[in-house]
């Protein structure tokens, strides 16, 4: 029992890592599944097998390595000297998004609860070191508890959207985009959110007692992302075209359930922005103690309080400014990363 709960503890966190406010607003799904009709069921399959595997490949190599932090990985991946710079550019990226999750907050709480932006980002980050101080067992079990209940919110709405007359729509829906873009949209979607996983995959894969845990831990976890995909994609399928002019379509879909559900989901919303900054924030801070040695929690004060003093700058323009070129180079890692693992298996 101890076992199965580890490899539960592990997936929870594997899927609150990656399940961010993009993925809960549906944003993400719309962007890079839905809009390309009956055919992202396929490009989620996909999506999930390499949620799956490379997953628990990283958390694996981990393991093997007893990683301090994925710069550890990324040496053994792609070699000492490139290797290092990948993760000097990773830890820039994590940093950015820390700012973006963090600024997400501070706009929950002015545009949907009616406090104060500034209100939003003290909360967060004190929350925040209260739990990163505590370490990696701190943030799986702040998974354990955001993830069961959003798992819970995707049987809601995909029963809401079986008795909808359009409940058909993921099935018969059409796009006029390419083939190429259709099918490398997954691609691009893992690619981002398994490069910025690491931050935690790593540390975790490095502080579990067994393989096993961790290959059912990925295999539980890559299988839980995917049918939040199916089951997000298969409820905004029946809103659509009318869904995508909303920034937040998943929101759209809980006001039709009353100001109850709806208040509920925005604090699942809020639950996912916090899991993937503490995730981020606590990879970036184990990264920065390898190079700097600086006390950790002096290092936690340092990153939130930078991160406090960006985030002004809006959740918005920080997510349009850095996210297509995390993409770009998040693709380029996933690549390198089939090439290494299609190597070994050799």
């Amino acid at each position: 029992m101890r076992t199965g709960a580890q490899v539960v503890r592990v997936a929870f966190t594997y899927i609150g890592t990656v399940v961010g406010a993009g993925f809960a607003s549906g944003q993400e799904i719309l962007q890079f599944f839905t809009r390309y009709g009956s055919l992202a069921s396929l490009t989620i399959a996909l999506a999930t097998l390499l949620f799956i595997w490379i997953g628990i490949q990283l958390m694996l190599m981990a393991y093997d390595l007893k990683a301090a932090s994925y710069e550890d990985l990324n040496k053994v991946i792609f070699g000492e000297r490139i290797g290092k710079w990948i993760s000097l550019f990773m830890m820039v990226v994590l940093f950015g998004i820390t700012t973006v999750m963090l600024a997400g907050a501070g706009t929950v709480f002015e545009e949907q609860l009616h406090l104060s932006y500034t209100s939003g980002l003290l909360v967060t980050l004190v929350l925040s070191y209260l739990i990163l101080t505590r370490g990696i067992k701190a943030i799986m079990t702040v998974n354990s508890i955001v993830v069961p209940i959003m798992l819970l919110f995707s049987v809601v709405i995909v029963v809401y959207t079986w008795h909808s007359p359009s409940s058909g729509n993921w099935l018969r829906i059409t796009s006029d985009d390419t083939l190429g873009q259709i099918w490398f949209a997954p691609f691009l979607y893992t690619a981002f959110n398994l490069a910025m996983a690491q931050a935690v995959l790593v540390p975790m894969g490095a502080a579990m007692t067994n393989r096993s845990t961790l290959v059912w831990g990925g295999l539980l976890g890559g299988a839980g992302i995917g049918l939040l995909l199916l089951s997000a994609h298969y409820a905004l399928s029946a809103q659509m075209p009318g869904i995508a002019q909303f920034e937040i379509p998943m929101g759209s879909i809980m006001t039709k359930l009353g100001p109850l559900p709806q208040l509920a989901y925005l604090l699942v919303i809020y639950g996912e922005i916090f899991t993937t900054f503490i995730g981020d924030a606590y990879g970036l801070s184990m990264q920065l103690q390898q190079r700097t040695k600086l006390p950790p929690k002096v290092l936690l004060l340092l990153i939130l309080s930078l991160s406090y003093l960006i985030s002004h700058i809006g959740f918005k323009v920080l997510l349009s400014a850095l996210y297509p070129i995390f993409g770009l180079i998040s693709v380029v890692w996933l690549v390198l990363m089939i090439w290494r693992n299609r190597r070994s298996a050799l």
